[in-house]
């Protein structure tokens, strides 16, 4: 049986919320929000925060995950990569005999989660030939109808030359539909990311998840703050 392992990252030090991943939200550190998802899943046989912070840590061991190891400062900084943290667990996997197959990539700035759509994420991923998963949301407005600013100041087409915009009036319909990440979840492979050096390949499978509040700044952290408050199942479904 497939061994996986749940990964959160939990850097400290951000710019946009301060210390965002341990503030509260509906009662709970935003890192216990990711940690009870994981909790409740069926096929998760381990939670490990990566994180950068002792008292970080402390506080994902209180809430029933492992942080066996602190992230050098150098792979911690608001520029650093995904690939950067994962790899260092990996090597902190290896080292330690701890023979996971697969990682779920939890990130705890999406803290509203259905542990049946984590298990279901991953069973389509180890069912699948694919390279990765990746969780991803439709965008309300395609983003064929997108512009970006020339170097004259004019708008033009998202990735091409185009400045005549007139055909991007056209109704939404007539756009292909595009997705957008949303860190609900990623899965990945180990085998895959040590002998291609990427995390996600050229095979990613799309799991399509319901759309999701994404925490970058304060008014995201208030309006889930609201959403929490105002429906008292969401903290139930994880924490009851």
């Amino acid at each position: 049986m497939s061994k996986i392992v749940a990964l959160i990252p939990a850097r400290s030090g951000s710019k946009g919320v301060k210390d965002k991943n341990i503030r509260e939200l509906g009662g709970h550190p935003l890192i216990g929000w990711s940690i009870a998802a994981c909790q409740k899943s069926r096929l998760i046989d381990r939670i490990i925060v990566s994180t950068d912070s002792k008292e970080y840590a402390n506080l994902a061991t209180s809430l029933g995950a492992d942080a066996p190891f602190i992230r050098p400062a150098e792979i911690s900084l608001d520029n650093s990569s995904d690939i950067s943290f994962i790899q260092h667990s990996i090597d902190y996997f290896n080292n330690n005999n701890l023979n996971f197959e697969y990682i779920a990539h939890i990130r705890p700035t999406t803290p509203i989660r259905d542990p049946k759509l984590l298990d279901e994420a991953i069973n389509l991923f180890t069912n699948s030939k694919g390279s990765s998963l990746r969780s991803v949301s439709q965008m309300a407005e395609s983003a064929y109808k997108y512009f970006e600013i020339n170097n004259l100041g004019y708008l033009k087409a998202l990735g091409k030359n185009d400045s005549s915009i007139d055909l991007y009036n056209d109704p939404r319909q007539k756009f292909p539909s595009t997705y957008t990440p949303n860190g609900y979840i990623d899965v990945l492979s180990i085998k895959f990311i040590e002998e291609n050096g990427v995390l996600h390949g050229s095979k990613v499978i799309p799991f399509m998840t319901p759309k999701i509040t994404e925490i970058d700044d304060e008014f995201d952290f208030n309006y889930l703050e609201y959403q929490v408050s105002k429906s008292p199942s969401i903290i139930n479904n994880l924490f009851k």
